[in-house]
Formats: C-alpha cells, structure tokens, sequence
C-alpha cells in the first residue's frame, strides 16, 4: 500500500469514530450535525477543531463530547497524539485544557 493510500485510509478511519460521536443532549452525530470544523492529520499527530450545539451548551455534553473525539480518534491505528480544540463555548478553555491533558485511553489489541 502506497503512503497516500495509507493516509486516505487513516483519514477514513478518523472520519468513521467521529461519525459514531453522538451528542448525548440531542441523540446526533456530531458529524451530522457539522459540529467539527477541521481536522489536521500529521505523521500521527491529529488536530481537531469544532464547536458546540450553542456557545451555552451544557458544559458537561461539551466535555463528554471533546473527551469522546479524543478517546476515539486516538484508538485509531497510527495515531500516536490528539488535540482537541472546542471554540466559541463559554467553557472551551475549561474543557480543552481537561481533555487534552487527560490520560489517553489503552489501544485497542492490535
């Protein structure tokens, strides 16, 4: 498999987790609802930026929300680091300081 095959498919595979993310208030996806709004891939590291329902979304759906993007992106093969960025919240420096200085989750057994 050629490297950019190899990239489409660890995209693919990031797109696949965030698909299964569902907002816990409204029983969405959060790609559904085009709750994220970049995602950077770089030799194992991802970036991901997105924001919430309303700037005054429960903080508790907010923080359930960024720690799944990052749990789930992080279980995919090849990816090694995963940063969270949620914008426009009244909590976003709250929850993206708590999410992404929080321990990652065991790899799934290969």
């Amino acid at each position: 498999m050629s490297q950019e095959e190899q990239i489409q498919q660890t995209r693919r595979k990031i797109f696949d987790e965030l698909t299964k993310i569902v907002d816990p208030e409204i029983g969405v996806s959060i790609m559904e609802l085009e709750l994220v709004d970049k995602v950077d891939i770089n030799q194992g590291k991802v970036n991901v930026d997105l924001h919430l329902t309303s700037p005054f979304c429960p903080a508790v759906f907010g923080f359930k929300i960024a720690q799944d993007v990052r749990d789930n992106i992080y279980k995919v093969s090849g990816i090694d680091d995963v940063k969270v960025n949620v914008a426009n919240h009244f909590m976003a420096d709250a929850i993206n300081k708590q999410v992404n200085e929080s321990k990652y989750p065991p790899k799934p057994a290969a």
